[in-house]
């Protein structure tokens, strides 16, 4: 009965053979082909395919995760600046910019008023008041001029009238030895505007930090000042 079972084994993979190998194809008895020739005529110069190895495949997945956002062109400027800083400034920048890619306007930069606390007689004073503003839960800064120090500024204002008006309002909350004074008289000159700095433009303005006097960049936005009219000379 063994004997019978392991020929019929051996004829069975005998004939699975023939039948896979396509021999009895004649005889209508043979495996589909799964063979599609239409994707090979559809492949495009297959001889450049090349396998990549470890390192290159992570070189090129971190290439690939780069990926490079122009910005969009922001209107940037700085000043003021007195007539001999503006020589300067068309010295430097006349024959290395474009027309058009900057311009020296008349401006007027506004007075500033502060309401101001001290000048304190040592550090002792400055920090004991700076504990009474935190009780009362007010914020207060150090004012910019050295003139001023030590002291604390409460806030900045455009105007007197609105400096005059907020300290009326913290002397409700407890405030007793704040005054108003002038933070900042207005000032005329010309203000230096880049109207818009792209990708292209931004890098080369560190080229320009001597003739811009340290005077750092802003948005031309966010700028305090009105412009008096326009004398560009991005070319004179």
């Amino acid at each position: 009965m063994l004997r019978v079972l392991v020929l019929l084994l051996v004829l069975a993979n005998g004939a699975y053979f023939v039948w896979a190998q396509g021999m009895l194809q004649p005889y209508g008895y043979a495996p589909v082909q799964q063979s599609e020739p239409q994707r090979m005529e559809q492949q495009i110069k297959p001889e450049a395919l090349r396998i990549l190895s470890v390192d290159e495949t992570r070189r090129a997945e971190t290439s690939a995760a780069v990926v490079t956002v122009a910005r969009p062109p922001e209107c940037l400027q700085a000043g003021l600046y007195d007539d001999k800083q503006s020589t300067v400034i068309r010295q430097a920048l006349d024959p290395a910019l474009p027309a058009g890619a900057w311009s020296l306007e008349s401006a007027v930069e506004p007075a500033r008023w502060m309401i101001y606390m001290g000048k304190f007689p040592n550090a002792d004073a400055l920090n004991k008041k700076k504990a009474e503003l935190r009780a009362l839960k007010l914020s207060f800064d150090v004012p910019f001029g050295t003139a001023m120090q030590p002291g604390l500024s409460l806030g900045v204002f455009e105007t007197q009238a609105a400096a005059t008006q907020q300290l009326s309002a913290l002397v409700v909350r407890g405030v007793r030895t704040a005054k108003v004074v002038q933070d900042r008289p207005e000032a005329r000159g010309q203000m230096l505007k880049f109207p818009a700095v792209d990708d292209v433009l931004r890098p080369r303005l560190d080229e320009f930090k001597v003739a811009l006097a340290g005077k750092a960049l802003r948005s031309c936005t966010g700028a305090t000042g009105r412009d008096l009219g326009s004398d560009r000379n991005s070319g004179q």
